[in-house]
């Protein structure tokens, strides 16, 4: 079941809607300064980018922080760095929801699929992927499943590597959810009943 607390900032949020190049952009104002804007195939229904952004100490905007869809493009980050820039062959974190499940997609990663290894940390909620090889760590969170209050289960978890991308897969199980959202057609973390 989801958070009533934040199904009610979800509601209590500002909300700003429109239609361009095919796709519903939503963005979210919340009470405590926090934005959140989104963006959804308008045939599919979607969620093709998730982003937050919160004031910085001095009030000012942030940055955006991407937590679904592809991360900033960059270009846009050389110009804001003329000093350094980021290799192109560095790993690409990125998510991208199915209906029934979270996929991240980690471009970049040569090593073969028995390199791999990915865990759950149950206590911080979190999942590690590691190589043998030493050369690739990477914990992340899934910010959704803290939202839901849903479980994070090892056995939901799998992954498959090709064309030098690694796919992590977790599946989430319909009848964990609101019945509202076990019927929907939308995947059902985009939406709230």
């Amino acid at each position: 079941m989801a958070v009533p607390g934040w199904l009610e900032r979800l509601r209590a949020a500002s909300k700003t809607a429109l239609l361009q190049d095919g796709k519903r952009k939503i963005h979210y104002l919340f009470e405590d300064g926090k934005e959140m804007a989104e963006e959804y195939e308008v045939k599919t229904g979607q969620l093709v980018s998730r982003k937050w952004r919160e004031k910085n100490t001095l009030g000012g905007s942030g940055k955006w922080q991407v937590e679904v869809g592809e991360p900033a493009l960059p270009l846009l980050e050389a110009l804001e760095s003329d000093l350094i820039k980021e290799s192109s062959s560095n790993p690409v974190f990125m998510r991208k929801d199915t209906r029934t499940s979270f996929q991240w997609r980690i471009r970049n990663l040569p090593y073969p699929k028995e390199v791999y290894s990915v865990s759950v940390e149950k206590e911080q909620r979190c999942c590690v992927i590691r190589t043998t090889n030493k050369k690739y760590y990477k914990k992340f969170s899934i910010p959704d499943l803290d939202r839901y209050q849903l479980p994070l289960d090892t056995a939901a978890l799998s992954f498959t590597h090709a064309n030098n991308t690694l796919i992590i897969t977790m599946k989430v199980s319909l009848d964990q959810l609101p019945p509202c959202q076990a019927n929907s057609t939308t995947p059902w973390h985009t939406q709230p009943c």
